[in-house]
């Protein structure tokens, strides 16, 4: 019998998608251990019951069942801290191109690649004024609507000066991002000549706009931070920091304190653990997880630079994020990977994602039977948006035949729990 009843929506898709009908998800694992069919329709999660116990809402044929046996069924990774405008960019010759048009396929083929890894939600930090103007924006925002359907895009404005006679061009262009389709203001408070002023800035355009803020800093300066944490706290729709690196560079006791006022803030910070996008000083992107946690702040850890100038082997992987946090940073499967998942989708003001009725039907199979495992050797992904699939990745591996009677062994190809070719 079915140990979750369907249930009726609790809100509409985010994106406002029409019905995409019914699919059925069928012998997937999940963390718990237990072995489910899942069925969705109309973008969210209407059943989950016992392998077996399940079948299509309607008549079975082509597209309406998955068969994830050998998988583990996740909630779908997001990421908060992506910057298309510049990804892919390591290897161009000479200047990087800003006309809208290479943005735009920039943009849009980095969003698929972080698609094909497993994250259906991305907030991208993309700059606006100097050189490039609006134009960069406008280009993002063309990769939105191209992407709609396969991933949620959501945009933050990102100005270099804000204050001052040099930051009245920045501050009215700020404005102007947020009137054209932005939905985040955000920026680095840290390059401005009066970084309070800049947050202060930063502020009021949130507050006319009814915007959540989300602004760049390596927090190495706890005096400012503090400052930062006081004109945010309470600030709705919310207040993101990231990648607040130098906190793992301050006395113990007096990151201990930073942590406790970014906590009472209601400050969420968003780690970069596969790299940092342009501090050169602090290159590791990652704040102290273990410290924050303890202190009651939220943590979200989000990509950082794709393969641009700051991190040319960037990978944009969410699951990669998580298993640095867990080998590097001490923190639990479960929790590193909330840390890319339910927490990254807090910051981008998503509803929660669980493997249960009712829910949004974002998510992710990887190969495997466990969180670490998986973690660990996530090759093969099956990835599912608004109740589709709108991604898949198989890797079969393979090894030469030995005289030593190896093949006698039955050892599986692909490790433990991976039989079986991909899904159908």
């Amino acid at each position: 019998m079915p140990d979750s009843q369907p249930q009726p929506p609790r809100s509409p898709s985010p994106s406002g998608s029409p019905d995409r009908g019914s699919l059925l998800l069928s012998g997937a694992r999940l963390t718990d251990g237990r072995t489910v069919d899942v069925r969705l329709h109309g973008g969210r999660i209407e059943a989950v019951g016992t392998a077996g116990s399940l079948t299509p809402a309607r008549t079975p044929g082509p597209g309406t069942r998955v068969d994830l046996g050998g998988y583990l069924l996740l909630p779908a990774p997001a990421d908060p801290h992506v910057h298309p405008d510049t990804a892919l960019t390591a290897d161009v010759p000479g200047p990087v191109s800003y006309e809208p048009e290479d943005v735009q396929r920039r943009a849009t083929e980095a969003a698929l690649l972080q698609l094909g890894h497993g994250a259906t939600a991305l907030r991208a930090h993309v700059r606006v004024g100097d050189v490039t103007g609006l134009g960069a924006l406008t280009a993002v925002l063309r990769a939105r609507r191209s992407l709609r359907g396969l991933a949620e895009l959501t945009t933050v404005a990102m100005p270099r000066l804000l204050t001052g006679v040099a930051g009245a061009d920045g501050l009215a262009m700020l404005r102007d991002a947020v009137k054209m389709g932005a939905d985040v203001v955000g920026g680095c408070p840290d390059l401005d000549p009066d970084p309070a002023g800049y947050v202060e800035a930063v502020l009021e355009v949130a507050a006319e706009h009814g915007c959540p803020v989300d602004l760049h800093t390596d927090a190495v300066d706890p005096a400012r931070l503090a400052r930062l944490a006081a004109m945010a706290g309470g600030l709705r729709p919310g207040v993101a920091l990231g990648p607040c690196e130098g906190l793992g560079l301050l006395p113990a006791e007096v990151a201990s304190r930073a942590a406790e006022q970014l906590a009472a803030a209601g400050v969420t910070v968003v780690c970069l653990p596969q790299g940092g996008c342009g501090a050169a000083d602090h290159p590791d992107g990652t704040a102290p997880v273990r410290l924050l946690r303890a202190a009651g702040v939220r943590v979200a850890a989000g990509s950082g630079a794709l393969r641009d100038v700051s991190n040319p082997v960037g990978r944009g992987d969410p699951l990669e994020a998580a298993y640095l946090l867990a080998s590097r940073h001490g923190l639990h499967p479960e929790d590193a990977y909330e840390a890319v998942s339910t927490g990254a989708r807090a910051v981008l003001g998503l509803p929660e994602v669980r493997v249960e009725a009712g829910f949004p039907a974002e998510l992710l199979a990887v190969r495997g039977d466990r969180l670490a495992g998986a973690l660990s050797l996530a090759y093969s992904r099956v990835v599912v948006h608004q109740g589709r699939v709108v991604s898949r990745t198989s890797a079969v591996r393979e090894y030469g035949d030995q005289d030593g009677g190896a093949a006698d062994l039955g050892l599986p190809r692909q490790g433990r729990g991976e039989r079986g070719g991909p899904p159908s």
